[in-house]
């Protein structure tokens, strides 16, 4: 089984910075894309920030210049630098791996999410 752990979620004044790590464990052969996915209350997830395997990224709009994703491949490991932080930010973040796990095909994995609340 694989399983995706997220931390460094928490609460932090406007203009703060978190870092949020996602790590991946149990029966992994390969990782393509990796992402990051917020959830604000009553709103549509929405996809923060995502890492192709190649090492491409891309932003949505809302957060460039002020996040910065980046993946360790050898851990398994996503991060999200979140700096400048802003009231808008406050959401649950979850983060999503394409990962091959003893067969052909990759799948989707989520973790459980991680709590952010931005104050201002």
């Amino acid at each position: 089984q694989v399983q995706l752990v997220e931390s460094g979620g928490g609460l932090v004044q406007a203009g703060g910075s978190l870092r949020l790590s996602c790590a991946a464990s149990g029966s992994i052969f390969s990782i393509n894309d990796m992402g990051w996915y917020r959830q604000a209350p009553g709103k549509q997830r929405e996809l923060v920030a995502a890492t192709l395997r190649g090492g491409s990224t891309n932003y949505a709009d809302s957060v460039k210049g002020r996040f910065t994703i980046s993946r360790d491949n050898a851990k398994n490991t996503v991060y999200l630098q979140m700096n400048s932080l802003k009231p808008e930010d406050t959401a649950v973040y979850s983060c999503n791996m394409e990962i091959q796990s003893g067969g052909p095909y990759f799948l989707a994995y989520w973790g459980r999410g991680t709590q952010v609340t931005v104050s201002s």
